[in-house]
């Protein structure tokens, strides 16, 4: 009976270091296998995965490639607060707002030629309920489609305008690329006869004159400083520093300035170079 036995008790040992050996090289080939995307977390530091399409936001590329330069400082200039938001914001508290002094808002209506902005109706319409004026951007990717065929989905999708004395004309907002390439592969001359196909499409289909987004140092990059907009097109100018600073060629003045992204309430926070009045005016064209 003994033979038996030391028979069983060998072929259990084999049996055990097999599993062993399996278990080893399970754990090996586990270890060697990288993590994929949805294991990552987003917002550990060293990830630099490529945001989905349509998420960028006024101002996104210019906080993170220039960073905050300081606070805005007090100015004998009458100036009127304005906030900018995008689906980031989701539904707005517009009386909030109100109350806090704001009184002319952007709203993210379109990026490229197939994103909405899924809450562009409580945003543009709430801000409009409580008495502010109003009107909706375009995130440009000069990458996706051509300029005119983004002003068409733009001014399909939102971004018109009517003489109603509460609606300011459509933004192009053009700035770094937070997908890839700063200047979308483009060069100066490239982007700049993107944006004319963009400006020249929407005043066509609205009658007016878009207003350009956009930050010194981009636009001095990606266009080689193009002068050619200012004389038609207001700016919008953004930097977080205590002043508006340098302004692109072709501007002797901003319009508004975006000075911070990280305003009271919610949004990023505008101040218009104005009393309201100028803002009712530019309304009205």
């Amino acid at each position: 009976m003994r033979r038996p036995i030391a028979v069983a008790s060998r072929h259990s040992r084999l049996l055990t270091s097999g599993v062993l050996l399996a278990a080893q090289s399970l754990l090996l080939t586990l270890s060697a296998v990288p993590a994929s995307a949805s294991d990552s977390d987003p917002g550990t530091a060293g990830d630099t995965r490529t945001p989905v399409r349509g998420s960028a936001h006024m101002g996104e590329g210019v906080l993170a490639h220039e960073g905050i330069q300081g606070r805005p400082v007090g100015t004998r200039v009458a100036q009127t607060e304005g906030v900018d938001v995008s689906s980031h914001q989701g539904n707005v508290a517009w009386p909030t707002l109100w109350k806090s002094g704001v009184k002319w808002a952007y709203v993210k209506a379109t990026e490229g030629t197939s994103y909405r902005n899924p809450y562009f109706a409580q945003q543009y319409g709430g801000s409009y309920d409580v008495g502010m004026i109003r009107g909706a951007y375009h995130f440009a990717t000069p990458d996706t489609a051509g300029g005119a065929a983004q002003a068409d989905y733009f001014v399909d999708h939102g971004g018109a305008w009517s003489k109603d004395g509460k609606t300011l004309p459509g933004v192009l907002d053009i700035e770094y690329n937070p997908y890839g390439d700063t200047c979308y592969g483009r060069t100066s001359s490239q982007m700049v006869s993107w944006i004319r196909n963009f400006l020249n499409r929407y005043k066509e289909r609205t009658g007016r004159h878009a207003t350009i987004y956009t930050s010194t140092n981009w636009w001095a990059q990606c266009t080689g400083n193009y002068s050619g907009f200012g004389a038609s097109n207001p700016l919008w100018i953004a930097r977080y520093a205590s002043t508006v600073g340098p302004l692109p060629a072709g501007w002797d003045f901003h319009t508004m300035w975006q000075y911070t992204s990280t305003g009271p309430t919610v949004g990023d926070h505008d101040k218009f170079n104005g009393a309201l009045n100028r803002v009712k005016a530019l309304a009205n064209g």
